[in-house]
């Protein structure tokens, strides 16, 4: 191995995973120059990663003097707002697959333009400069789309709703129904139509029983809840049948209750983590 050139150990490196090359390099000095290389890095960048910089919200002005594995990390570890700041970016660190969120902005919410029922404000934490603050409705219908061409490739991918809970009513015990279908294209939902609780497992329910089949919010690590919407499998492609759309949604408009006390900050579609 010691005689292989860089680019040759580089190429064979290319076929593993970003994180199966942080390890190797670390493992022996044979892979460390080799696993530094632009040549290495920018294959795990998108293939189309300089027409997603150029759709930055906020120009990346130390683009062009980082080097790819930099340029990898910081797509990583930094969201990047691009269009018009109403999506965010991002790269899953140990497979460098594509992560998108649409802010609260891109969604289509019932009654969001009334600021009786919606306030849109700023909020500590948010990647958006907007967060949907529920100020109350008795119908609440969240909406999102994404095209699947946006994502990585023969992946499997979660939709979930990023949420807070401030003095919640009508929603902190009460199951709401959530869907994510694929429409057109070649990819396909892998969920049913699903009911999720807004609350964390467990704070409100008596037994564990009443918790099968069910998805209940979690936190994120980042200060926000997020609860799993349901799942697809995109198999990417861009020609004539690659070109569907992921639509998510969250609903509650059978109970005619009043709700209060919900803030959403966006929907994410991200890879599914590897069991």
């Amino acid at each position: 191995m010691d005689r292989l050139p860089e680019g040759c150990i580089s190429e064979i490196l290319s076929l593993t995973s970003p994180a199966d090359v942080c390890r190797s390099s670390l493992v022996s000095n044979l892979f460390k120059s080799a696993a530094d290389s632009d040549l290495l890095w920018e294959k795990f960048l998108p293939v189309d990663y300089q027409r997603i910089i150029s759709r930055a919200f906020y120009p990346l002005l130390s683009v062009t003097t980082l080097s790819k594995k930099e340029l990898y990390n910081r797509l990583c570890d930094d969201p990047l707002l691009i269009d018009g700041g109403r999506k965010s970016f991002q790269l899953e660190k140990c497979s460098g697959k594509i992560c998108i969120m649409l802010g609260a902005k891109e969604l289509a919410i019932a009654w969001g333009d009334n600021p009786y029922h919606w306030h849109w404000r700023s909020y500590p934490g948010s990647r958006f400069a907007e967060v949907a603050e529920l100020q109350w409705v008795c119908w609440l219908e969240i909406r999102g789309k994404l095209e699947t061409r946006l994502l990585s490739p023969n992946t499997f991918y979660a939709a979930y709703l990023v949420l807070k809970l401030e003095h919640p009513y009508g929603l902190d015990n009460e199951a709401i129904k959530a869907k994510v279908e694929v429409v057109g294209g070649n990819s396909s939902a892998c969920s049913e139509e699903r009911a999720i609780y807004l609350h964390a497992r467990g704070e409100h329910s008596s037994s564990d029983a009443m918790l099968e089949g069910q998805y209940f919010a979690r936190e994120r690590g980042d200060g926000w809840m997020e609860v799993e919407m349901g799942h697809f499998y995109n198999k990417g492609g861009g020609g004539i049948n690659g070109g569907g759309e992921v639509h998510m949604s969250v609903l509650e408009i059978e109970r005619g209750r009043c709700k209060t006390g919900l803030i959403v900050q966006g929907m994410e579609v991200r890879p599914m983590l590897e069991t």
